[in-house]
């Protein structure tokens, strides 16, 4: 039987949100300053006042604009290798563990951005469809290439990493509203299954 895990990441297969702790461990100086800064664009988004990938965007750049590929993808990795052992569910590894790989096909689906979350996915030996940072000339721009990896966009995303291909059954797990359309798509839907 050929079946399709796709797994959400912050919340689900963490114990924590990754955005502000990779952001915190990147440059805590710029992320205090900045995070001061954003307070009101986040109580505006508490409020629905405000849209969240606008609101992601505008922090997420405001510590890490300007910075080389080279230097986040370094930072991204001792940044793996200090907390995955601190942030990771345990059941969820224990789950991923015994998932018998020779009949299944695997997914991180995040909005988190591609830059940090790629060794976890590495790690987890599973495919990456996350919110992708621009690059130009090596640098980040502060953008996002294409759409915030959320809501209706996780279930996009799935259907075009997979498209042409047959899976017997999708299995889908998630944490939050933002999870929903995934879990609702998908054969067979978990939330909060690891909590």
């Amino acid at each position: 039987m050929k079946k399709l895990y796709c797994f959400d990441f912050d919340g689900t297969l963490t114990y924590k949100d990754t955005m502000f702790l990779f952001l915190k461990f990147y440059n805590s100086n710029k992320f205090y300053v900045q995070f001061a800064k954003h307070i009101p664009l986040f109580i505006l988004l508490k409020l629905n006042l405000m849209d969240a990938e606008k609101v992601k965007k505008s922090f997420i750049s405001s510590v890490l604009k300007g910075e080389s590929r080279k230097n986040i993808e370094l930072k991204s990795q001792i940044f793996f290798d200090l907390f995955h052992g601190k942030i990771l569910r345990e059941h969820a590894l224990e789950f991923i563990k015994n998932i018998d790989r020779s009949q299944t096909e695997s997914f991180l689906v995040t909005a988190s951005l591609d830059i940090w979350v790629k060794p976890f996915a590495d790690y987890l030996k599973m495919n990456l469809l996350a919110t992708q940072g621009e690059f130009i000339d090596e640098k980040f721009t502060g953008n996002f290439l294409g759409k915030n990896c959320n809501g209706d966009e996780k279930v996009n995303r799935i259907k075009m990493a997979i498209s042409g291909r047959k899976f017997d059954k999708i299995i889908a797990f998630g944490d939050t509203e933002a999870d929903r359309p995934m879990l609702n798509w998908s054969d067979e839907g978990h939330y909060k299954f690891f909590h």
